[in-house]
């Protein structure tokens, strides 16, 4: 059976998932489900960066040992998963002495053999909240651009990994698509930032600076490994890599990333780099979402504006975010939450689209007393919506399915029984071209066989619409087929009651 393979971002555990996390939570899931829709075997990986500075700082300011800190944070973030109804098949631990360190052990020596990391000392900016060595022309008015803070100047002796032999294979690797960026701008982005010059990057740091935190570096007991360096291997490490060669060599390479655009460099560019020099298989593809604003401020615990997911879902179910944020969101752009619009989607599409759909028909139907005959639904991968779910264009998708194929204008549309025998219904059927038929048909003033037909077309319809909807609202598509799927159909209750 084909397998994909896809991983969701390491996250740091210093501080909790807030709303913008749950963007790429249920992009990946989106993606998973749709892999199985189409017969793959699937296996989906997230963790914890748990070896990083601001932890260490995190877990002082509670004033608790390092270790406590990171066992109660960590189970913090692997339950957002099951909170949010995403199962996760392995999620794995950076401090993992067992399935973790060896392999980023194996990692290190690999690129050591080729020749690729070096000991030199050196002095930098480093910038605590992005883990990461600044130079002075990232850095606006002397601040991190994406902290606004000053970065600390560091003088050590460190090893280094030699970025700068990989940049024509890095700009070859990217631009024949070898690696797939998606979306396009963001490809763009790392051929830009690769065609300014690749410099070498360290890769380690004094144990004494990383306070107690980090994968040892072989032979030499006074350094550990840059957290990047460690973290980035948790897509191997918890498939295998270094301790389960059989399973590792089964599911790498990964199929797909799913990270946010601020960690792009680390996965498109030194990801790939260390792999090359490890000699160890690509990753096939990265999708790059950006970030998910609130009032178009990014939420900040100083500021107070940061929105809690799962409050939202208690009050108004994990399901209406996960729309939200699936179509409300555009791959290729940053996007904006508030209580408001949310609100606003949730009545409009939700509660008064597919809610009220399916509250209609199914008391139609239940009215009738009319015996329906099932209907066999299969999987067409040229569908629409499919297309544009395998080019990870998630609000696409769903706009297909509540207002209707591009190539179905409204004007176009013929509700009659010519439009309703058309060999391309399929691709034309839509929350809102239902709704429209609805209104202009009165099925309750029809009778006998007339009557009886238009209802069979609508419930083939709404049993085709929750088979679409499997990816991207599996509960919701779920509930419909259930109750969709006898001969007699009932009304039940609202699958979005309206706020």
């Amino acid at each position: 059976m084909a397998k994909f393979y896809l991983t969701t971002a390491i996250p740091y555990v210093n501080g909790k998932p807030h709303i913008g996390h749950t963007l790429e939570y249920f992009q990946a899931d989106t993606v998973r489900r749709y892999q199985q829709l189409l017969g793959k075997k699937t296996l989906m990986l997230s963790g914890a960066d748990e070896n990083a500075l601001k932890n260490v700082q995190a877990a002082e300011k509670e004033d608790m040992p390092i270790q406590e800190f990171l066992d109660k944070s960590s189970e913090v973030w692997k339950k957002a998963y099951a909170d949010l109804d995403i199962p996760l098949d392995v999620f794995q631990r950076g401090s993992d002495q067992k399935k973790h360190w060896p392999g980023v052990q194996k990692l290190w020596e690999l690129c050591v053999k080729n020749g690729d990391i070096y000991k030199k000392a050196y002095t930098g900016l480093y910038c605590v909240g992005c883990e990461s060595f600044k130079t002075e022309k990232e850095l606006v008015n002397g601040l991190c651009p994406e902290h606004q803070k000053a970065p600390e100047k560091i003088i050590e002796e460190n090893y280094f990994f030699k970025l700068s032999a990989y940049q024509d294979k890095l700009l070859e690797l990217i631009e024949s698509y070898t690696l797939k960026i998606i979306p396009e701008n963001k490809r763009q982005e790392t051929i830009s930032f690769i065609k300014q010059g690749l410099e070498d990057f360290s890769v380690s740091r004094s144990k004494e600076r990383a306070r107690g935190v980090g994968v040892p570096i072989p032979n030499d007991l006074d350094q550990v490994m840059y957290v990047w360096f460690d973290a980035l291997n948790i897509y191997m490490t918890g498939i295998g890599f270094g301790w389960d060669d059989k399973t590792w060599k089964k599911w790498w390479p990964a199929d797909l990333h799913v990270i946010g655009k601020d960690i792009n460099r680390f996965h498109t560019i030194y990801w790939p780099a260390m792999l090359m020099s490890a000699g160890l298989p690509l990753p096939k593809a990265v999708l790059i979402h950006g970030f998910v604003y609130t009032k178009g401020e990014k939420m900040s615990k100083s500021v107070g504006n940061v929105i809690d997911p799962f409050e939202v879902a208690k009050t108004y179910g994990v399901e209406s975010i996960r729309y939200y944020m699936l179509s409300q969101i555009p791959i290729d752009n940053d996007g904006d939450f508030t209580e408001e619009r949310f609100k606003e989607v949730y009545n409009a599409d939700l509660a008064n689209g597919i809610g009220n759909l399916i509250a209609r028909v199914a008391a139609l139907c239940e009215q009738s007393a009319y015996e329906f005959e099932p209907t066999e639904i299969t999987i067409d991968k040229n569908h629409p919506v499919f297309k544009e779910l395998a080019k990870y264009n998630f609000t696409e998708a769903l706009k297909i399915i509540w207002q209707g194929n591009i190539h179905y204008l409204e004007s176009d549309i013929k509700e009659d029984k010519e439009f309703m025998e058309d060999a391309d219904f399929w691709e034309s059927i839509s929350i809102k071209n239902l709704d429209k038929n609805i209104n202009e048909k009165k099925p309750w003033t029809l009778e006998g066989k007339e009557k009886k037909d238009t209802l069979q077309y609508y419930i083939d319809s709404i049993r085709k619409i929750a088979f679409l909807l499997q990816p991207f609202l599996p509960d919701t598509s779920k509930k419909i087929l259930e109750q969709f799927k006898g001969s007699k159909i009932v009304s039940s209750k609202p699958l979005f009651p309206r706020i």
